[in-house]
């Protein structure tokens, strides 16, 4: 008995399936005891490491939230089937007025909402675009210009004024993605952990000096971000301990 109970007080994968009427891919399941991660593949399928008691949480955008624990029976059979359930957007009530077409001018121009009033409309030519930010505007500022040779573009680029803009639209960049990244995965990496406040932070800064971490922040995989995560920490964890 003493050696059964000590096999379930191990850690061991557990194999999952997600059982839901819409999409299967991609949803989160967290084992909110142990801080790991990870989401389900096309079929629904999952691994995630766990020991008896641990608590499961598993979500989808469309899918009410559910909570379970890490049963005898679970570690036994290494198996798991969790049903979802449609989340209900309930409404406070239904207006019934002008039949929309699908037609999205058409359904714009028939109902009562208004859009705003764009440069086009006044006859101005102007940029109705993602606003940018002011390092962006300054790059565009230092290559456009006037007249038959633009001369703002030719000095910036002699005085070296347009490389310096460019790398300060790419540190914005950066730190942006770095600055998400840290909201975003902290209490995923940091829950059970005895890094002090101040070196949590200097740790976003120093994983953000490796060259994988942009491109992994736009790909939005998150699965792969918080591995990446996981292993540069490791890796800081070592050079705190050698300084």
């Amino acid at each position: 008995m003493i050696f059964s109970s000590e096999g379930f007080a191990q850690t061991q994968d557990i194999k999952g399936k997600i059982e839901a009427k819409g999409d299967l891919v991609g949803i989160h399941i967290i084992n909110k005891s142990a801080s790991k991660f990870t989401i389900t593949n096309d079929d629904g399928e999952f691994v995630i490491p766990a020991k008896q008691y641990d608590t499961i949480m598993v979500s989808g955008i469309q899918y009410e939230p559910k909570e379970f624990v890490i049963s005898d029976i679970i570690m036994q059979s290494k198996q798991v089937t969790v049903n979802l359930e449609d989340k209900i957007n309930v409404l406070d009530q239904v207006i019934v007025g002008k039949i929309l077409t699908g037609d999205l001018t058409s359904d714009i121009e028939n109902s009562d909402a208004k859009r705003d009033i764009n440069f086009y409309d006044v006859g101005i030519p102007g940029y109705t675009g993602r606003r940018m930010t002011l390092s962006e505007r300054r790059v565009y500022e230092a290559n456009s210009g006037g007249g038959l040779v633009p001369l703002n573009p030719l000095i910036n680029w002699i005085t070296g004024r347009t490389k310096r803009l460019k790398e300060q639209v790419k540190r914005d960049e950066l730190n942006l993605a770095t600055d998400e990244a840290m909201a975003k995965y902290s209490k995923y990496l940091f829950e059970n952990d005895t890094l002090s406040i101040a070196k949590q932070q200097e740790f976003f800064y120093f994983m953000s000096y490796d060259e994988a971490f942009l491109p992994l922040s736009k790909s939005k995989n998150e699965y792969e971000m918080l591995e990446f995560l996981k292993a540069k920490l490791k890796a800081f964890k070592l050079q705190v301990e050698d300084n």
